[in-house]
């Protein structure tokens, strides 16, 4: 296990030269919302990107990928903030997150809040642009997201309900496009639902120690000495989802071969993986950006071809 950062810097951050050119009284609301790492919004918005491209619509509705990418920007911020705020006390006992900026005082408790609902706002333009039916289904993420925080202290599997509200912009996007059959959208949604709690049990290798000080669990600490075959089994899962997806939208099995990216990278994350080193662990999970972008073309190139 990777020994904790230092206390002038926010553990496994990125580009702090982006965080540095902001006034200095707006840095804490940066890293509030996570802007410092853009990791976490790719991760929101690939499974909606995925949808519009298996969707047939990319091209003609490119404006849509856009729009998505603001929204996950937006929702991930908030999404972050609200988890902070919840979660303030117990991350001031992990190392990890102690230096956090409501965990630390840098941030109070109210503007925290404000700062959640401009956010929110944000998002609410962006919900602006979807048809109705698309609208109802991303407003109903919100009794997920709401409870999410609260899950790594009932069940030992808080990365599956992760998993539900992190691909969720799958079936927005999918009734944006308002494609007739539901199906392929379901294979794709389990898909990424098993893609997510794979590389967050990855994430969560890095706290097994200090979240079993404080009582915190996690499919990290469920599968212990396991992790990687578990992670394997997970992205196997998630592999076959795709594929049920991408026949479902073009059946032959030439159209499979566009997975054939996404799923070796996702095999070299497994046959690489090194759960004990906190480096280690935080390059694979970042790596899933990648992952993402492959799986994204794979994808766009069944769709435009169906």
């Amino acid at each position: 296990m990777s020994s904790p950062a230092p206390a002038t810097q926010v553990a496994d951050t990125e580009h702090r030269g982006l965080i540095a050119v902001l006034p200095a009284a707006a840095r804490p609301f940066a890293l509030l919302a996570r802007f410092d790492r853009p990791i976490g919004w790719w991760l929101l918005y690939w499974p909606g990107a995925w949808a519009i491209a298996l969707s047939g619509r990319a091209v003609e509705r490119w404006d849509m990928l856009l729009w998505f990418l603001l929204g996950s920007i937006a929702m991930r911020g908030a999404g972050c903030v609200y988890n902070d705020i919840v979660d303030r006390d117990l991350d001031r006992q992990v190392a990890r997150t102690a230096n956090r900026p409501l965990a630390s005082g840098a941030v109070s408790l109210k503007a925290a809040w404000v700062w959640l609902v401009f956010l929110s706002l944000i998002g609410f333009v962006v919900l602006l642009q979807l048809n109705f039916t698309a609208a109802i289904v991303a407003l109903g993420s919100l009794v997920l997201v709401a409870a999410y925080p609260f899950m790594k202290r009932i069940t030992w599997w808080p990365q599956a309900w992760l998993g539900m509200v992190f691909s969720w912009a799958a079936p927005v996007a999918w009734a944006q496009m308002a494609v007739a059959d539901w199906t392929p959208l379901l294979f794709l949604y389990a898909g990424a639902i098993a893609w997510v709690i794979g590389y967050d049990t990855i994430y969560a290798c890095q706290d097994i120690e200090d979240d079993a000080m404080v009582g915190v669990r996690s499919s990290a600490r469920a599968m212990g000495a396991r992790v990687r075959p578990g992670v394997g089994l997970l992205y196997v899962v998630a592999i076959a989802c795709w594929a049920g997806a991408v026949w479902r939208v073009f059946p032959t099995p030439l159209a499979l071969v566009a997975l054939l990216p996404a799923a070796l990278h996702l095999l070299w994350q497994v046959a690489t993986l090194r759960p004990d080193d906190g480096a280690n662990t935080l390059r694979r999970f970042r790596s899933n950006r990648d992952a993402g972008l492959l799986l994204f073309l794979g994808l766009l190139t069944v769709g435009q071809a169906a």
